[in-house]
């Protein structure tokens, strides 16, 4: 029976973490595809952790295994972590906020399982998916990062920063990530188009946040992946 790992990198997400856990728990993967859920808190100053804790008590049959970082490492190093700890045949990641939809699991899935895909990424910009319209300058940005990847990258991606990516876990797990904060997504695109490996792309929906409703990314995180792009396309093996 095969599992998909499901990590989920937590900072400050006390109010969504058990939401979107009940999302997970109530998912039914193709082919009876078991769960592995692997949170890692980075180091919350909220009660994200009481409330992780309280769930995991409540909800025994969804198994969760849960670390917390002593200090605030980034979004990156909360996913090495957990990446380091799973045991599925496959893995994705999940924010913890409430932007993406567990319930397209499958769709992520079925290149993999229908043997055409090592890795799948979930595209906000395909298909006909909800999509919540939110900042210019932000769409702008994202685009102009998925097109400079894609050109040393050699690919042609359409959403280079999308949160959902499923991999074959061998495949993420022999990869020596390094970035700690949001470079983790063009870091991760570099080496896996490197790797010459089979990579795919499905349309998803989009529920965005605003900063009011926590959203954590700024523009300092757009300057460190275009950094990152040229770094680990260039100057990398």
């Amino acid at each position: 029976m095969k599992t998909l790992s499901i990590i989920i990198p937590v900072y400050n997400e006390q109010e969504t973490i058990h939401l979107i856990l009940n999302k997970i728990k109530d998912v039914e993967l193709m082919k009876n595809i078991q769960k592995q859920v692997i949170i890692v808190n980075d180091c919350s100053s909220d009660k994200t952790e009481e409330s992780v804790l309280r769930y995991k008590e409540e909800n025994p049959a969804l198994i969760i295994q849960y670390y917390c970082h002593p200090i605030n490492k980034g979004k990156g190093a909360a996913l090495h972590t957990g990446i380091s700890h799973a045991t599925g045949d496959y893995l994705i990641i999940q924010d913890a906020d409430l932007e993406y939809d567990p319930s397209e699991y499958d769709l992520l899935l079925k290149p993999l399982e229908d043997g055409f895909a090592d890795v799948v990424y979930g595209s906000r910009f395909v298909g006909g998916k909800p999509h919540r319209i939110l900042f210019f300058w932000h769409s702008i940005g994202n685009a102009w990062l998925t097109v400079f990847s894609n050109a040393l990258g050699n690919m042609n991606l359409t959403d280079m920063e999308t949160c959902y990516k499923c991999f074959r876990t061998p495949i993420i797990q022999s990869l020596k990530l390094q970035e700690n904060r949001f470079g983790f997504e063009p870091e991760v695109t570099a080496k896996i188009a490197k790797m010459g490996v089979r990579i795919y792309e499905v349309g998803i929906s989009y529920y965005g946040r605003t900063y009011k409703e926590g959203k954590h990314i700024n523009w300092k995180d757009g300057f460190r992946a275009l950094y990152c792009i040229i770094k680990y396309n260039l100057f990398k093996k």
